[in-house]
């Protein structure tokens, strides 16, 4: 590709912060770095076209599921691997959110976990591998208590909640009375109570983690302005070449992230702006104005060029009511891809640079592939609403086949993240039975870690070392392809009225802004537009249905 080994950046920069007006779609999206769930949470964020999987790890250590990762440590690994990994294919651009700000943050929640990590595994190392008989002696009936618990057998869970303390005492009476002298009582009483020891200690470390964590995600999502820290991506002398790789590697997703290029995947629409749910479309003959004389030629780019500096001020209007913001105008070259295809790949080549389709190229592009084989022109007007929760895209498109000329005005519409990356961390509680009023309920807090996570956490730090291990071990996400930040966990925007509103509403402006343009145009230059203006006319009316439709499923 023209773009790798190319440096996109001046030199070695602290990353910033998202743009304000992306800021909820953004930090929804990079609080799922910093969560506790459990991984399988992430199934319930797939969309109607994009799904994500968790692939079960291979290990057989027990059957147990102690080295499986939450949702925070399998989100971060993945999307690390995906959007930074040195043989990465092509990504999707993620409008209406800032995916370098997102990378960040799973680098950051890494880097904290990898700190405590450090600490569990000097823990489990003393206390644990020292004395290792013991310790999978405990790790044995922590894995015999989550069975029993997890049985429907009312008698079996309620021994399972009574495990651990009746073992404490078995192991309290058989320290009193083992039958050993010398050194090997000495290690036989410390094996016993080392692991206890080191269970306290790791508790300790894996609370104050989670408590860390915990006030990450829900400042991510308060807008309390949660900055990723990440010294790594800042080299400070020219020998760091890992911290020089990752620097270009962010460097070079921002780039990606700014292509002119997109891909239509039929039905699935345009990949990181959404299906598309309504077409409107303007064809009539060209013919002169004046009998016996021919009309002045003209191209499908002068159209496009006229149109564009019309949509550029969308935001101007007769009446001081607030309305558009600046939209985003923009020349996209839409490539087609297949349904279900499970990479793509950017154009290339000396028309390429930076991931940017050049000038030279959009415009041949737009003159002269509108029919056949080949890339397409759109000219697009993009609205980033409701801080990157809603993506509105109007595209347009200028053929001339013959004599007639066509302009086709579609809408794609990008609806919220899935509500899973917006939902704050709430208190672990449960509901019990009072004592003596059983008839009544009341909610009792329970420990913010749990004593088989704190097993699970110190039996899988010393491994954090070679992530690859772990994911063999435990499992791991396997992201939805082609894949992009924004675009893989959307949900539809027509469950919320306000949402949907904004959506349709955009649609006439823009369409009547298209054919004003397009009219005056064909006016300059010697064209009858009486049949023009009449279509415009009622596609006008047409266009206020206020019925979203799946244009890209046609029923044949």
């Amino acid at each position: 590709m023209a773009s790798d080994g190319f440096d996109f950046s001046p030199g070695a920069q602290i990353p910033l912060q998202g743009s304000g007006g992306q800021a909820v779609a953004t930090n929804a999206l990079a609080s799922a770095a910093y969560r506790d769930s459990p991984v399988e949470k992430i199934l319930e964020a797939n969309s109607e076209w994009h799904k994500s999987e968790v692939k079960v790890g291979r290990s057989k250590l027990f059957k147990s599921d102690y080295f499986k990762p939450n949702l925070g440590e399998a989100f971060s690994r993945a999307v690390q691997e995906r959007m930074l990994g040195g043989a990465r294919g092509a990504l999707i651009q993620s409008f209406g959110t800032d995916p370098q700000t997102v990378v960040e943050h799973c680098l950051s929640a890494s880097r904290l976990r990898k700190s405590r990590d450090t600490k569990l595994t000097a823990v489990t190392a003393l206390f644990g591998f020292v004395f290792l008989p013991g310790m999978i002696l405990w790790v044995l009936a922590f894995r015999l208590r989550d069975y029993l618990g997890g049985t429907k057998d009312k008698a079996l869970s309620a021994l399972g909640s009574a495990l651990l303390p009746i073992i404490g005492i078995v192991a309290l009476v058989f320290l009193v009375g083992l039958p050993l002298n010398g050194f090997l009582a000495l290690y036989v009483r410390a094996m016993i109570i080392a692991p206890v020891i080191g269970w306290f200690i790791a508790k300790r470390i894996a609370e104050s983690s989670a408590k860390d964590m915990r006030a990450r995600w829900e400042g991510l999502l308060s807008g309390g302005g949660v900055i990723a820290k990440i010294p790594e991506a800042v080299p400070k002398n020219p020998n760091e070449t890992s911290r020089e790789a990752l620097r270009q590697g962010l460097e070079k997703l921002t780039a990606e992230q700014q292509s002119n290029s997109v891909f239509y995947a039929g039905p699935k629409g345009i990949l990181g702006m959404g299906t598309r749910w309504g077409s409107w479309q303007l064809a009539e003959e060209l013919v002169s104005k004046d009998p016996g004389k021919e009309f002045h030629q003209f191209r499908s780019w002068d159209l496009i060029r006229a149109i564009h500096d019309q949509l550029k001020v969308l935001e101007r209007g007769p009446l001081n009511t607030g309305g558009f913001p600046t939209p985003s105008v923009t020349h996209w070259i839409v490539s087609p891809v297949g349904e279900n295809a499970g990479s793509v790949s950017r154009p290339d080549g000396e028309d390429v640079a930076t991931f940017q389709v050049k000038p030279h190229e959009i415009q041949r592009i737009c003159n002269h592939q509108q029919f056949g084989s080949g890339d397409r022109h759109y000219l697009g007007v993009q609205f980033t609403l409701w801080e990157g929760q809603l993506i509105i895209t109007m595209m347009i498109t200028v053929t001339v086949l013959h004599e007639t000329l066509r302009i086709e005005v579609t809408g794609h519409a990008l609806g919220p993240v899935h509500s899973l990356f917006t939902s704050k961390p709430a208190a672990k509680t449960k509901t019990v039975n009072k004592t003596v009023r059983f008839w009544e309920t009341r909610d009792i807090t329970l420990p913010l870690v749990e004593p088989g996570e704190v097993v699970r956490l110190a039996l899988r730090a010393p491994f954090t070392w070679y992530p690859p291990l772990l994911d063999y071990l435990g499992g791991k996400i396997a992201l939805p392809e082609p894949f992009g930040l924004r675009h893989a966990w959307a949900e539809k925007p027509w469950r919320h009225r306000f949402m949907a509103d904004d959506a349709m509403r955009a649609a006439t402006p823009v369409l009547r802004a298209v054919h004003s343009a397009a009219l005056r145009v064909l006016k300059e230059n010697g064209v009858d537009t009486e049949r023009f203006d009449n279509r415009s006319m009622i596609l006008s009316g047409a266009v206020q249905d206020p019925t979203p439709r799946k244009a890209d499923l046609y029923d044949a």
